[in-house]
């Protein structure tokens, strides 16, 4: 039976093609167009997934092109290397607590209104981040990128959810999508090279004015007016307590990398952290207007998605982050050449996205195809452990790099379609939220747990052995490898998870045309 109910089609998914607020219709920018008028221009869709695929890599890549450009920021400003990893975590700190709040505001306000003053927000921030003389400055506004990502974000996924509502059209537009979120990291590694490089670190945030500038013409030109008749009361408390409380999850484990696991400002705020989201979830049962309702999460192939997405989202970054130590250190690549290294990678996650939303996914359902993707990406990363001090590209990095791109093409797209499919209109902007929060949440577990594992594994490896060049250098590679060995154990874990969790069969259509979860 399918999970998309006659009670969520009550509860807020519009059917009436001329009601102003209903988002399922191709979107006009004068949003005067009749259902009839706008199926004669089919086009403003897949122009509406331009903007919003430009505003979303806007904010992807900004999560790894400042990371090349740190070191010159740091000489720059003159902060020390204690306060260097702020410059990451504060972006991350304000964008994975507030993505709830941005994907209620969208439901609330409505998502093209929040949408464009994410975007010039987070213009704003990228200015004034870029053109910082101290590092407080810098800190404050990267910070509030995060702030005005976690409003862009998931008003982005929402209005791509509700504009692509035909099965084949809805392939297309997520393998698009998912590929931007796999392939984001890589490209913000490349860029950051290129502009530190050849302009300065500066450009690095300077950058975003322009991916800004379009965003914002394009969302005034092609996205539609108008917010829901029915606006119920924001949950300030549910707000409070799962800010807070995801807060002190990312906090927690963004300090491991600097303190020990023992250390209160370690395991203290995640205990603050998970008791907060364990209220959070208790009062999510009892608020009249809850921010998350729980209906978004209890569906099985929803919750899995969620999952997967944590997973992927804290195994990729031992790709990212250590192979590129691996390219620049070991292999004294320049950043530009570090980050073309990793374009094979990109295309071909590019092309495996494409390939499973537009032909797999509709016909087989996520079951087959997720762990599938997952299994090759823990193969991808146990074959980079065998990477040495002078190995070649061409014979030894690329071949695991294209294994690794090829599974998250499969992964990425398809949990991000299943995670916001049979949702109601109503609640499109907070389950998209929740996907961008399970990634961001991996992602911030995936650096503390890495990072502290690699550390730890580096100076174990010296123990008892002096510390010449050729010894230091094999630490290094000691502690990629054991990295490596590690992603490719929690792409393995949840390779699992996902073929129990997934049920089988292949995506139907709902009643409103919507795409339901896939039936049993």
């Amino acid at each position: 039976m399918s999970t998309h109910s006659a009670a969520d089609r009550h509860l807020g998914t519009p059917t009436d093609p001329t009601d102003p607020t209903d988002p399922l219709d191709p979107l006009d920018p004068l949003d005067k167009a009749p259902a009839a008028d706008a199926a004669e221009r089919p086009n403003h869709r897949w122009w509406v997934l331009a903007v919003i695929a430009l505003a979303q890599l806007m904010v992807v890549l900004d999560a790894t092109v400042v990371n090349i450009a740190l070191p010159s920021a740091q000489h720059a400003l003159g902060f020390s290397d204690g306060n260097r990893q702020w410059i990451v975590t504060a972006y991350s700190l304000a964008f994975g607590s507030l993505l709830l709040l941005g994907g209620r505001l969208a439901d609330l306000i409505g998502r093209r209104i929040v949408f464009l003053v994410g975007v010039v927000g987070f213009a704003g921030a990228s200015a004034l981040a870029g053109a910082a003389q101290n590092f407080e400055v810098l800190v404050s506004g990267r910070a509030l990128q995060g702030l005005f990502g976690a409003m862009l974000a998931p008003a982005a996924l929402s209005l791509l959810n509700t504009t692509f509502t035909d099965a084949k059209e809805r392939a297309k537009a997520f393998g698009i999508y998912g590929a931007i979120a796999g392939a984001g990291g890589g490209v913000g590694l490349l860029l950051g090279g290129v502009l530190t490089e050849h302009l300065s670190w500066r450009w690095t945030l300077y950058v975003n004015l322009i991916f800004a500038v379009m965003a914002f013409i394009g969302g005034l030109v092609f996205l539609r007016k108008g917010a829901p008749a029915d606006r119920p009361k924001l949950d300030l408390p549910g707000t409070i307590l799962v800010t807070a409380g995801l807060f002190g999850v990312v906090y927690g484990f963004s300090n491991a990398e600097t303190h020990h696991w023992g250390s209160p400002q370690t395991w203290g705020f995640l205990l603050a952290g998970a008791l907060l989201v364990a209220a959070f979830t208790w009062w999510q049962t009892r608020a009249e207007h809850p921010l998350l309702p729980l209906r978004v999460l209890l569906d099985r192939n929803r919750g899995a998605s969620f999952m997967v997405l944590a997973i992927s989202g804290a195994g990729m970054f031992g790709v990212f982050l250590f192979l590129t130590y691996y390219l620049q250190s070991s292999l004294h690549y320049t950043p530009v050449k570090t980050g073309l290294g990793f374009l094979p990678m990109i295309g071909i996650l590019m092309v495996a996205a494409q390939l499973v939303t537009n032909t797999f996914l509709p016909k087989l359902g996520p079951r087959p195809i997720v762990p599938l993707g997952m299994a090759m990406a823990a193969g991808g990363m146990a074959w980079l452990t065998g990477l040495g001090l002078h190995s070649s590209y061409a014979g030894t990095v690329l071949p695991p790099l294209l294994v690794i791109g090829f599974g998250l093409g499969m992964v990425m797209p398809a949990a991000m379609s299943v995670a916001t499919s049979g949702v109601a209109a109503r609640d499109a902007g907070v389950a998209s939220a929740a996907v961008n929060t399970m990634q961001q949440v991996g992602g911030s577990i995936g650096t503390a747990l890495l990072n502290t594992l690699a550390a730890s594994a580096a100076t174990s490896y010296l123990v008892g052995r002096k510390h010449t060049p050729q010894v230091l250098a094999q630490s290094q590679l000691h502690s990629y490898s054991t990295a490596y060995w590690w992603s490719a154990g929690l792409f393995a874990v949840g390779a699992v998870l996902a073929l129990l969790m997934f049920r089988s069969g292949r995506p139907e259509q709902s009643d409103d045309g919507a795409p339901a979860a896939v039936h049993m």
